[in-house]
């Protein structure tokens, strides 16, 4: 009986302490990973720069260029009312409006 109660225990203990081997060894891997995806990520993101360019339309429509978006508008004839329309298109909301322009941005690598 005392040796089958050993071995029982035995059994039990020693996959148990492999186990917890293997999480640490799990815990230091993932910290290498996430060190080197940090690097990685500070690198690139150092790079990033927010490149901006004025576009301007007669009307009470502007677009912005393929890849920018509109970060903000102004209007003609003193109109303070405006909307971004279709995530690139600036819109006065005034009628009869002569201009609209718009600040387009986007993020570059450089």
């Amino acid at each position: 009986m005392m040796k089958a109660a050993v071995f029982l225990l035995f059994a039990l203990l020693v996959p148990a302490y492999h186990t917890g081997a293997q999480c640490i060894i799990d815990s230091v891997v993932d910290l290498k990973v996430q060190a080197a995806i940090s690097n990685i990520v500070s690198a690139n993101l150092a790079k990033a720069k927010l490149l901006c360019q004025d576009v301007s339309a007669r009307g009470d429509l502007v677009t912005c260029p393929a890849g920018y978006k509109p970060t903000g508008c102004a209007c003609g004839m003193g109109c303070g009312s405006w909307d971004i329309r279709s995530d690139s298109i600036c819109h006065c909301q005034c009628s009869g409006m002569d201009w609209t322009a718009a600040r387009c941005c986007r993020v570059g690598l450089e």
